[in-house]
């Protein structure tokens, strides 16, 4: 990304701004935020909205500012497991590299089905989500 690396950490990290610009994001609300030693821990909730399917969902957010590192788990709501990870390096000829990393399975079978058929699809969508909100806020 031709942004630094505190820039994407920054824009990933504020998960209050995610229906602003995330596809099928309705709602995000943090449950608290906790430091824990070189980290903060956050509790959120997202509402995923995707034509009828409408599910909340918790996860424990660990924010590593010093590192430029994301990790995401599961708390609650229509997933068997679910954990991400993101990670920010400045480049030393400008910009950053932005590695990201997600695994979930749905409790539900058949919902599994339906989104293993598009997801590379949307998580193809939501990258470029964050690629567009990156030019709108620092571009």
């Amino acid at each position: 990304m031709p942004y630094t690396a505190q820039q994407m950490y920054d824009l990933v990290a504020n998960v209050a701004d995610y229906p602003k610009f995330l596809p099928w994001c309705a709602a995000a609300r943090i449950r608290s935020r906790t430091p824990e030693g070189a980290a903060e821990r956050m509790e959120a909730d997202l509402v995923i909205s995707f034509k009828v399917f409408r599910e909340r969902f918790g996860s424990r957010v660990l924010l590593y500012p010093g590192d430029k590192r994301i990790d995401t788990e599961y708390l609650d709501g229509p997933f068997r497991y679910m954990k991400s990870n993101w990670a920010f390096a400045d480049r030393e000829d400008g910009g950053c590299d932005v590695s990201f990393f997600v695994d979930f399975e749905f409790k539900n079978a058949v919902l599994q089905g339906i989104i293993g058929v598009v997801f590379n699809e949307a998580m193809q969508r939501i990258v470029r989500a964050f690629e567009r909100r990156a030019a709108e806020l620092y571009g």
